[in-house]
């Protein structure tokens, strides 16, 4: 029992000793997902507000805004349509922080 109870703290220690905290993943990527995270991409919010999708998870955005890219609820606004955008950035506590946003021509 006392080798058992032993190899559990060691393990413990072990586990705790070595975890990480995630890093800010640096990311670059066009054709990415943008649009109103609450009205289209069913995210929390009591506003419209920004946001990606990256690699199939939605992430707000901080470093602009909805309002600087038009009319968001214009007929191709963000709150109507979801865009693509070439972006540059990291993922820093949950939210897309912004370097370099630029939106896609509209598709005809």
């Amino acid at each position: 029992m006392k080798n058992v109870l032993t190899a559990l703290m060691l393990s413990l220690f072990v586990t705790v000793a070595f975890a990480q905290k995630k890093k800010n993943v640096k990311i670059e990527k066009t054709g990415v997902e943008a649009s109103c995270g609450t009205c289209n991409f069913g995210m929390e919010g009591k506003k419209c507000a920004l946001a990606v999708k990256i690699d199939g998870k939605a992430y707000f955005v901080e470093g602009t805004d909805i309002h600087k890219h038009g009319d968001s609820h214009a007929a191709d606004g963000f709150c109507k349509t979801v865009r693509k955008a070439d972006v540059k950035g990291k993922i820093v506590n949950g939210k897309f922080r912004v370097r370099k946003f630029v939106l896609q021509p509209v598709k005809k």
